[in-house]
């Protein structure tokens, strides 16, 4: 599993070998009842790790890059404790568990929790409740997570089967980037010139770049298959600042299940995914040994006039030629290699095509519990603006200004008091204001002509939403210095995308158009370059929960708001008390 666990298990008596098996098999786990807890030890170290030619020391967990996966079933309990012996602060979110009361396990830095600070650790504490599928954890501070992430798998509950024939084997394949040099170093030389960061030199398949770049052929992720046979692959998208096209070359990919929620089975030959989101296919396999191997490829979706890595990750679709051929080859290097084509860098409307293809299952048994009716509208504009340079000092932003992101024109100013923490102790004041916009104090043509003042205001505020609140929120694009994709993650929550479109938002004319039966349910959606995308959601979990860009420099500069829901009038719906070992600040 690649995680070490909290203490070794005794091996003394039949229950403690049946509580053996439950921590480091918890795929093979039987346990009566709603679920076992399962214990991980994270140990935050450094390593070395040579890509590209290039040996530098980055942030791992147990030593190891890519990083362990976590295993879990629905229903289950984890305890992860996390160890922090580099001299980095340290946070880690797992991405798109709903944390169902339980917010201090949530992760992102200075919201939910006080960093992890060096020499000490947390013991992240909560239960999977109605979720299975493919999630992720990573680091939620800074640019850490370059390096800090992981496959998060949620299998079903036991007797119970996917909506989809069983595979025969379950494959992680996570994207992700390599920078030659140290990516907080980048960050932080952005942050204080004011211009765009450098771009990453490579993409990553499961930590390894492949063969078209310089000096990593033997550096290339190899999935082996047999004929056949069908494969679940795990998609996810753990680069920082990139949506990726991925294809597999003369191979047709069904997509089952977007951030672990099953979705109605669609073929394609290529498929786009953004950073923070996850995409089960099934691969079927060629019936019979096809005597030749295949790349498969992924390079960005580019929308944005900034520089970005314009290369291309391959990996190696290799078959396990049979035992019986007499012809066998001595080395795949002998056979012929199809190499997929990926669309253009700017196919926005494959893009589109993609993403409207994504329905739920809406069946009996996973409904698509949309809200119908709805309690509160919210309208957030989200782009990108400028801030005046400080001081003196000449910045490398538009005209001499600092790059910035805002949303509804407010770009979040990060608080040195955890958010979370400060409601619950009803210690607010000075920490944040209960007073974001619901709406964007200027109406302007967001989608046409730019506007002549590009500043953005700052601030730290969030909206407040009593408990079960039903909400619909458009997002907007906002071609201030640019129109640009921005895929948007929501902490706490799914929510379902039930209508977007290109332009501006027409009130009156689009919520018409709301798919309100089976929409697609998500944790992190693509607002459309130059366009809008509508969601809802229930607001039933109480707590403090982060909305933020999943495109790290945006981020960043800014772009990024939270919400605080209420807790509810019965027991069940109250947020419960921090742990004792909550970091402190």
């Amino acid at each position: 599993m690649g995680a070490s666990f909290l203490r070794s298990c005794p091996l003394a008596g039949f229950f403690l070998v049946a509580f053996f098996v439950s921590c480091f098999c918890p795929e093979l786990a039987v346990v009566a009842g709603e679920g076992v807890t399962r214990h991980y030890k994270f140990n935050v170290v450094l390593k070395n790790v040579t890509r590209l030619c290039r040996t530098k020391s980055v942030v791992t967990v147990n030593g190891k890059w890519p990083a362990p996966q976590v295993i879990a079933r629905e229903g289950d309990r984890l305890l992860i404790e996390v160890v922090n012996h580099v001299a980095n602060n340290i946070s880690i979110h797992w991405h798109g568990i709903r944390q169902l009361r339980s917010g201090w396990a949530d992760g992102p830095a200075f919201v939910t929790q006080c960093p992890i600070q060096t020499d000490q650790s947390y013991v992240y504490n909560y239960t999977i409740v109605g979720q299975r599928g493919t999630l992720w954890w990573h680091a939620h501070i800074s640019w850490l997570r370059s390096t800090l992430y992981g496959p998060l798998i949620i299998l079903p509950k036991h007797n119970t089967s996917y909506p989809f024939a069983k595979p025969h084997k379950e494959v992680p394949i996570v994207f992700g980037e390599w920078f030659n040099s140290d990516p907080e170093a980048i960050i932080k030389q952005a942050l204080q010139t004011g211009g765009g960061p450098n771009v990453s030199d490579a993409y990553t398949i499961n930590g390894l770049p492949g063969p078209l770049y310089n000096c990593s052929a033997k550096d290339t992720y190899k999935l082996k298959v047999k004929p056949g046979k069908t494969y679940l692959l795990r998609l996810i998208n753990a680069a920082l600042n990139d949506e990726l096209f991925f294809s597999i070359a003369n191979h047709t990919l069904t997509v089952v299940e977007a951030d672990a929620v099953y979705v109605k089975p669609f073929e394609t030959e290529t498929l786009l995914i953004a950073p923070g989101q996850t995409t089960n296919v099934l691969l079927k396999t060629k019936p019979h040994y096809p005597r030749a191997t295949f790349l498969m490829t992924a390079r960005p979706y580019v929308t944005g006039l900034g520089t970005f890595d314009n290369s291309t990750v391959a990996g190696i679709l290799e078959y396990k030629p049979p035992l019986s051929d007499p012809h066998r080859p001595s080395s795949i290097k002998r056979l012929p290699l199809f190499k997929p084509t990926l669309p253009p860098l700017n196919d926005t409307s494959f893009a589109t095509n993609f993403t409207n293809k994504l329905r739920s299952l809406a069946t009996v048994q996973f409904p698509a519990n949309v809200p119908q009716k709805v309690d509160q509208r919210f309208f957030f504009t989200v782009g990108l603006g400028t801030i005046p340079c400080q001081g003196n000092q000449t910045c490398q932003g538009p005209n001499g200004t600092m790059f910035n992101a805002a949303v509804n024109n407010v770009s979040f100013t990060m608080p040195t008091t955890a958010l979370l923490q400060a409601h619950y102790t009803g210690q607010s004041n000075g920490v944040y204001s209960p007073d974001f916009p619901t709406y964007p104090k200027s109406i302007f043509n967001f989608t046409g002509t730019t506007p002549n003042n590009t500043n953005v205001g700052n601030g730290t505020k969030l909206v407040i939403l009593p408990f079960n609140t039903k909400v619909e929120l458009i997002m907007q694009d906002t071609s201030i210095l640019g129109a640009e994709s921005h895929p948007l993650h929501l902490h706490g929550f799914n929510f379902f995308v039930v209508g977007q479109g290109f332009g501006n938002f027409d009130p009156t004319k689009d919520p018409a158009k709301f798919n309100l039966v089976d929409p697609v349910e998500r944790n992190t959606v693509g607002v459309p370059s130059g366009g809008w995308v509508a969601i809802r959601f229930l607001a039933d979990n109480p707590g403090v929960w982060f909305m933020h860009c999943h495109l790290e420099v945006h981020t960043s500069w800014g772009l990024k708001m939270a919400w605080l829901v209420l807790d509810g009038k019965l027991p069940n719906q109250k947020l419960l008390p921090p742990p004792a070992d909550l970091p402190k600040c």
